[in-house]
């Protein structure tokens, strides 16, 4: 008896990710969770420099401004509930001195710069189609910083709208980097603040572009990874989300993760990974007797271990 519907995938034969690879990930708090993967296995990985970002818009704004060098100064930052603040970036940016927001926002630019540079796979992760756009600067904004509604009108991005934004990234990308290969997920996080019905509208949006976007012939590999239809199709119960009912819990991100690597991680690194496993499961590992003899030979041999990782991939390091 078959009680799960299971999407068919095929491994990818060219570009795979291994020890070699330089992953760079960008978008919505999805990316933070495989990102997280590829950290706890020691993969060369980077992810949102500004902080999560929602929509497409967002992420071009972030990509066009690391590429032409455009850097923020006092004009780009404002004063709001005893922070300052950029709409570009996350909170998480925000600061209560202005000069320090600033200086973090442009060394965060030029470590974009140099990981789209470095990069051999970029993951874009898409969150809404929904955007805030703010009526000062008639620009969308990534994070509204808890302002009142009233400073922003919010428009649904059209398909054309989101195939533009995504040549646009990909267009400035190749500017500086024409080897990499274009990663695309949907995330399956239900943004029900905009509504259930609204929110369905607008990850139909968002699916809609992205293909349109990756069946067109370019010179950078543009590929799509079903997370979405994972989550939606495969894990379709509420035991494999969090508390909130929308965000994917611990079991449903490793599940995800585990379908991600079958397509996308070469095979010559699995037996690194589970050695890397053992490795930091051994250093999780809390022992009733720190001072016992046999604790201090584990360690002893966990140091070896470690050593020998390192020996053999010189970025490694726990």
């Amino acid at each position: 008896m078959k009680l799960q519907t299971q999407i068919p995938f095929k491994k990818h034969t060219e570009n795979l990710i291994d020890y070699h690879s330089k992953v760079f990930l960008l978008g919505s708090c999805f990316v933070d969770n495989i990102g997280r993967k590829l950290d706890y296995y020691k993969f060369q990985s980077h992810q949102n420099p500004f902080g999560v970002l929602f929509h497409p818009k967002a992420i071009e704004t972030l990509v066009l401004r690391a590429v032409e060098d455009i850097l923020y100064n006092e004009e780009d930052v404002f004063y709001h509930n005893e922070q300052w603040h950029c709409f570009d970036a996350h909170s998480q940016m925000s600061h209560s001195s202005k000069e320090d927001v600033i200086t973090n926002l442009n060394v965060q630019l030029q470590i974009t710069r140099q990981q789209l540079k470095d990069a051999s796979h970029i993951v874009i992760t898409l969150g809404t189609a929904w955007v805030y756009r703010h009526y000062k600067s008639n620009l969308p904004i990534a994070n509204c910083h808890k302002i009142s509604q009233q400073s922003f009108r919010k428009e649904l991005l059209s398909n054309d709208e989101i195939t533009a934004s995504l040549q646009n990234i990909r267009s400035k990308i190749l500017q500086v980097n024409t080897n990499a290969t274009l990663i695309f997920t949907l995330s399956p996080i239900r943004h029900v603040k905009d509504g259930f019905i609204e929110n369905t509208l607008s990850k139909a949006h968002l699916i809609a572009a992205i293909h349109n976007f990756i069946a067109q012939p370019s010179e950078m590999g543009s590929f799509y990874f079903p997370a979405y239809e994972i989550m939606m199709d495969e894990l379709r119960d509420y035991r494999f989300y969090t508390e909130d009912m929308l965000h994917p819990n611990a079991t449903a991100i490793s599940y995800i993760w585990e379908k991600f690597q079958k397509v996308w991680v070469s095979e010559s690194t699995v037996a690194m990974m589970a050695e890397v496993d053992a490795i930091q499961k051994g250093i999780a590992h809390r022992p009733f007797n720190p001072q016992s003899e046999a604790h201090v030979n584990f360690l002893i041999q966990l140091e070896l271990r470690k050593k020998a990782l390192q020996r053999k991939i010189e970025h490694i390091s726990f």
